[in-house]
């Protein structure tokens, strides 16, 4: 459903929102890249897309590394659009360009109650949730 950045930018959050959680510091990219399994180089880059959209804080230095921007009040919502922007919860799901209300595609309006609770869902669902959840070991974030 979500593209694979995307799949690993909420990877790389969760991490982050449970390290802090646990120990309140920073965590560095060679970290974030072994915990989840990823690729360094892709890992920063992806890194670097939550760094513009205001969801992380970089820091340089000796005792630098990512930090969440807004403690963990992010929700899922929040990172997807970051990473594959508007498309997926407000884009035409066959891909045509004018697909609304007005101009609905073939699935539009069979789709639009499902896609609505998605975003609510993904809007309700925030770091502290999935944090708390893998700090009480009730879910992973690795697998």
């Amino acid at each position: 459903m979500f593209s694979k950045r995307c799949e690993y930018a909420i990877k790389i959050m969760t991490f982050i929102a449970h390290q802090q959680k646990k120990s309140n510091k920073k965590v560095d990219v060679d970290a974030i890249s072994k915990a989840i399994d990823s690729p360094k180089a892709f890992t920063a880059k992806i890194l670097q897309d939550l760094v513009k959209s205001d969801l992380l804080v970089s820091t340089r230095g000796r005792f630098g590394g990512f930090s969440l921007s807004a403690q963990i009040d992010i929700n899922l919502k929040q990172i997807i659009e970051a990473i594959d922007g508007h498309k997926l919860l407000e884009g035409c799901l066959l891909g045509f360009g004018a697909c609304s209300e007005k101009n609905p595609c073939v699935v539009h309006h069979q789709l639009k109650s499902a896609r609505e609770i998605l975003k609510l869902k993904l809007r309700d669902t925030n770091l502290e949730i999935i944090a708390k959840r893998v700090n009480e070991k009730n879910a992973y974030f690795k697998e």
